[in-house]
């Protein structure tokens, strides 16, 4: 019974009973919804001093400046490449099997009709370019930490990261104090993660108590189309882009496998980042590298939310009898690379980009969008897995990229996880110096 105190194996037999409870007793499993909530708000509590600290910490080690940079511009470019394959993966795939064929439906016939679609709206309309990029810059460096955005956070770290990397002595007490509240914070995380089963129960038995089988089965056809786009993108694209960096996917998921589960379970990949934040360095990742791409990532990697918006447009204009053009689709392909920025870590996350996407280009009704709202979470389940495996990925392949892995601690980390010491501090190849 040794394999009942693997974090996972907790996590999976949670999800189980969770299904079984929402499928038996509907208004209980209802009920459980607040566990989940609790859950994810207890992880998200740690998410900007986790940051914050890797960030900092990272950085005030590194002595090259210009390598940064480059790791900066590498790692940006990595983002737009990936995430446009992943668009254009989830256009093909509902291209090919046309799960909204035969539908005809009206706006009077979705789910929740023009009522949903001008919720969503709401939020829809604040989003813009200008708004997008004046939202990284917190209104003060307290406020960054305490609206729980990844951006503004990203954005205070790096500076105060270059900062002591400028100015800061190796003996000076404000780099050990970096090092203690690092621990401090990781050991908080620790007692976090052991209600992961708990909130991953909660969350799970809220969505099938909520929506039941009868929804499922009304758009199943449509979630499996999205399934089989994720697998696709996943084991295809983001297979052969780390094998190309020398690295075999299976291996990957190995190590990322708990965190994985946890953001199958809570439907928010957010919930994994801050254990996801201590499993990479502890796998052979360099700090600096772990500290800068994958905050950044969960704000321009969101691949399971491209997924998610190519899939779905994909799918509302197969199930309204809209006929979209080349160049349709080419330019929401654009607008998409936009819209898909920043805040689709949590559930519900990718539907409103959804809708952001629909508001800026009129070539589908926005009532359109409440079609998906039944379903959402259980989509939301591939979605937010993807965003944690493809930020992995991310990080593997820059820290090769950048000859700042370590595979001697990767190849003792996949033989004993347990007994893999801990990550050493960011450096640098005494080349690059």
């Amino acid at each position: 019974m040794k394999w009942l105190g693997k974090l996972y194996i907790q996590v999976l037999i949670a999800m189980a009973l969770a299904i079984a409870l929402g499928l038996l007793a509907p208004d209980v499993a209802v009920q459980m919804k607040p566990l989940g909530t609790a859950f994810i708000a207890l992880l998200k509590m740690l998410l900007g001093p986790i940051i914050f600290f890797t960030v900092v910490h990272g950085i005030a080690h590194i002595g090259d400046f210009r390598r940064l940079g480059r790791i900066g511009i590498k790692t940006l470019l990595y983002f737009e490449v990936v995430s446009t394959l992943a668009m254009l993966t989830g256009f093909v795939v509902v291209s090919l099997i046309r799960p909204g064929d035969g539908l005809h439906l009206h706006m009077a016939d979705t789910l929740t009709g023009e009522a949903a679609g001008q919720s969503a709206a709401l939020a829809a309309d604040s989003f813009s370019l200008s708004h997008f990029m004046l939202s990284i810059i917190p209104r003060t460096l307290g406020s960054a930490f305490v609206d729980g955005e990844i951006l503004p956070v990203l954005f205070v770290s790096l500076l105060v990261g270059v900062a002591l990397a400028q100015c800061a002595k190796p003996d000076w007490v404000g780099m050990r104090l970096l090092n203690e509240g690092q621990t401090v914070i990781f050991k908080l995380l620790g007692y976090i993660m052991r209600l992961s089963p708990l909130g991953a129960f909660g969350a799970m038995a809220a969505a099938v108590g909520s929506y039941g089988h009868s929804t499922l089965l009304y758009l199943l056809r449509y979630i499996l189309t999205y399934y089989a786009s994720v697998l696709i993108f996943i084991f295809l694209i983001l297979g052969s882009v780390a094998a190309l960096a020398g690295f075999s996917l299976l291996k990957i998921l190995r190590v990322i496998k708990d965190e994985a589960i946890i953001a199958m379970g809570t439907a928010s990949s957010e919930a994994a980042f801050p254990r996801l934040v201590d499993k990479l360095k502890r796998a052979g990742c360099d700090e600096a590298v772990v500290g800068f791409v994958l905050p950044a990532g969960y704000s321009f990697n969101i691949d399971g939310a491209c997924l998610y918006m190519a899939c779905g447009l994909g799918f509302l204009a197969q199930a309204t009898d809209t006929s979209l053009s080349l160049g349709q689709q080419l330019s929401l392909l654009g607008v998409m690379l936009l819209t898909s920025k920043g805040g689709a870590g949590s559930a519900g996350g990718a539907v409103i980009k959804l809708a952001a996407t629909l508001q800026t280009v009129r070539v589908l009704p926005m009532g359109a969008v409440g079609l998906l709202f039944g379903i959402d979470r259980v989509l939301a389940i591939a979605t937010s897995t993807t965003n944690v495996i493809g930020n992995s990925v991310a990080v593997f392949v820059i820290c090769r990229w950048e000859k700042l892995f370590d595979r001697q601690r990767f190849d003792a980390y996949l033989a004993s996880p347990d007994r893999a010491p801990a990550a050493p501090l960011a450096t640098l190849p005494e080349s690059s110096k």
